[in-house]
């Protein structure tokens, strides 16, 4: 699993957060915005639908008011133009079968009638040229518009009313109907346009449109096509004529209007049978509520994005003032286990917790400092005593051993062989102990001279494990170059020979062999130690200079060992500037050390 450091979770954590928080406020703002701005430009839409449908409607009660007023006797011509009306007409009795007007018909009945009806051809040719050229539109399709298969309109959509007169019998004589027709009549849609929406612009477009459909087809409109004129003949779009003519429903929704996108209302235009003949549609302009929705959003971001980055350099602090303490405990730690007990943290963090924390581990490494000191002074305490009883005993056992003090039998020289084997050992752990002691106590101190490398030191290292080496029928090789020379303190470099010297005879295969040898390259010295036995592995090397540290040899022998030789060893080499570190081989190990010289 991969790790990562305390001060890149805190932060990746606080801005995963900050993320996830600024997306849902962004999300939830958006949301909010686009319901509250086009949600109510929809609702106010609808409330124009029916402002438009209460004037377009009203033009009927402003006929029939002038029918009440006009007296009956009149000039009809000029009743007609005072009204603006494109036609009237007075239908006698006798007449009534020839009338297809189905307002006209219904005011025989004795009703007062007004309503919305179309004119065909026929009726238009018989009203008159100027009448009939106000049908004549050519249709024209535009994107998402309904399939028609009319390529020029033929007929009108008219607002009629008609009034009947009665007779001193009180029956209908006469009919007195007149109108106005929808096709063309920009007036009337521009005044509609006026009212509801006033005459606003937004980049060269119309901001409120009004249109009033003959069925699909717009018969008067002020929306403008791609040229800038008005998009009579143009057809409305396909989803719309399904719900409002075909379905008789009305339409308040986003819908694209000829060449833009408008937030609109479309009704049914019904006939006095109910039957769907067309079309009342009001709209505003999507794109100034699309624009006004952009700007509040970009500064809900700017706001947003604001504090995210505050929050952020909030979170950093944090992380640092959190991090930075621990980051410290830990190089603390790191060496303390190293041996530098006297290093201590500082306990001013500005988190109450991690100075408690300091305070406590600052306590620990004192506490541990005097423990150590104790433990050392005792070891070298110990370790002096023994030195000088040990050396008492191994010379009078080496005496009695070898027949100085009078001849003994095979079973007791075998039996002073042991007994002298066991006081090497413990001779050679009481020095460990006492270099030890030096070097935690940061007393060894060096005292160099010109010594020659094969001669001085590593010859007598490798005559002093001769006999393990003999025992063990071992090939002990010395190839270093005799002419080799180094400025050393040879006390101390005798010690690191025999511990490598050593550990090569002591983990050797048996009838195996060590090799020493050297190399200089340079103002570099190089000196291998290798001995045939179980290659170490990687995972094992970092155990090797270890204090108290030592390895299996999975060979099921014994080996005895305190685990301190080859720290002594690196730090005796490290003293000197050198370095030394071990190499597997196919058969076996090398040890190397490399003095600059």
């Amino acid at each position: 699993m991969r790790t990562q450091s305390l001060k890149t979770k805190i932060l990746i954590l606080s801005f995963v957060s900050i993320l996830i928080f600024s997306v849902a406020v962004l999300s939830l703002g958006a949301h909010i915005i686009k319901n509250d701005i086009i949600a109510r430009a929809q609702k106010q839409v609808k409330n124009d639908l029916f402002i438009a449908h209460s004037i377009y409607y009203g033009e009927i009660e402003t006929i029939k008011t002038a029918f009440n007023i006009i007296p009956l006797t009149a000039d009809l011509v000029k009743v007609k133009q005072n009204l603006g009306l494109d036609y009237l007409y007075v239908v006698e009795r006798k007449d009534m079968p020839k009338v297809a007007s189905e307002i006209v018909r219904r005011a025989f009945e004795g009703q007062p009638t007004g309503g919305i009806r179309i004119i065909k051809k026929q009726e238009l040719l018989e009203m008159g040229e100027d009448i009939y050229k106000k049908a004549e539109i050519e249709v024209l399709p535009t994107p998402k518009s309904h399939h028609s298969n009319l390529k020029i309109l033929d007929k009108v959509m008219a607002i009629g009313y008609a009034m009947p007169v009665f007779d001193e019998r009180k029956e209908v004589k006469q009919v007195i109907y007149g109108g106005k027709v929808i096709n063309r009549n920009f007036a009337l849609v521009d005044k509609i346009r006026n009212l509801v929406f006033e005459d606003k612009f937004y980049n060269s477009k119309p901001l409120g449109t009004v249109t009033i459909f003959l069925d699909d087809i717009r018969v008067a409109t002020n929306v403008l096509d791609s040229h800038g004129q008005r998009a009579i003949g143009t057809v409305v779009s396909d989803i719309v004529y399904k719900k409002v003519v075909e379905e008789g429903n009305t339409w308040l929704d986003r819908a694209f209007v000829v060449t833009d996108w408008y937030l609109t209302g479309y009704e049914p235009i019904k006939n006095i049978k109910g039957q769907v003949v067309g079309i009342l549609y009001v709209g505003v302009l999507e794109k100034p509520f699309m624009d006004m929705e952009k700007r509040i959003f970009l500064g809900f971001l700017v706001i947003v994005g604001l504090v995210a980055v505050l929050a952020a350099i909030s979170s950093y602090i944090l992380a640092y003032s959190i991090s930075q303490p621990v980051t410290g405990m830990l190089e603390a730690t790191g060496k303390i286990s190293s041996g530098d007990l006297g290093f201590r943290v500082k306990t001013e963090t500005g988190i109450r917790e991690l100075n408690h924390l300091a305070e406590a581990f600052n306590v620990m490494a004192v506490k541990l400092k005097e423990r150590q000191e104790s433990y050392m002074d005792l070891i070298s305490f110990v370790a002096h005593e023994l030195k000088g009883i040990l050396s008492s005993t191994i010379l009078n056992a080496y005496s009695v051993r070898d027949g100085f003090l009078g001849m003994i039998n095979f079973k007791q020289s075998k039996a002073m062989d042991s007994v002298a084997r066991n006081l090497d050992y413990l001779d050679a752990t009481v020095r460990n102990f006492l270099n030890l002691s030096r070097i935690e106590k940061d007393e060894m101190a060096l005292n160099k001279t010109d010594l020659l490398v094969r001669e001085d030191i590593f010859d007598v290292a490798v005559d002093a494990f001769l006999k393990q080496a003999n025992d063990k029928q071992i090939q002990v090789i010395n190839d270093i170059q005799p002419d080799l020379k180094i400025m050393a303190d040879l006390n101390l470099l005798q010690v690191a020979a025999n511990n490598l010297v050593g550990n090569a005879v002591k983990y050797a295969n048996f009838g195996g062999k060590v090799v020493l040898s050297s190399a200089k390259v340079n103002d570099r010295l190089e000196i291998e130690i290798y001995n045939d036995g179980r290659p170490i592995r990687e995972d094992e090397k970092g155990k090797l200079f270890k204090k108290f540290s030592r390895l299996d040899p999975h060979s099921g022998a014994k080996i005895q060992g305190t685990g301190l030789g080859l720290f002594i060893t690196r730090q005796i080499i490290e003293k000197h500037k050198g370095k030394i570190w071990v190499e597997a081989r196919g058969n076996g190990n090398s040890f190397k050390v490399e003095f600059i010289i």
